[in-house]
């Protein structure tokens, strides 16, 4: 699994910290998505792909 976050398109509505807190952060500064981990470990997959869902925005790509 690849993880990629477009922050131009991110709006700040932190689902991704809230569903998959090990992989996402959000910025201090402005909010905006931080991917901390591009490649995560297989038992986070589920919670990655649900924190795709549920981006309002759709700035996180998820490449098998």
């Amino acid at each position: 699994m690849r993880v990629t976050v477009d922050r131009d398109v991110c709006i700040a509505a932190g689902q991704c910290v809230i569903t998959a807190a090990g992989v996402f952060d959000q910025g201090e500064d402005d909010g905006l998505v931080v991917l901390l981990q591009p490649s995560p470990p297989a038992e986070l997959a589920a919670d990655v792909r649900l924190a795709m869902s549920l981006c309002p925005s759709r700035a996180i790509t998820v490449r098998e």
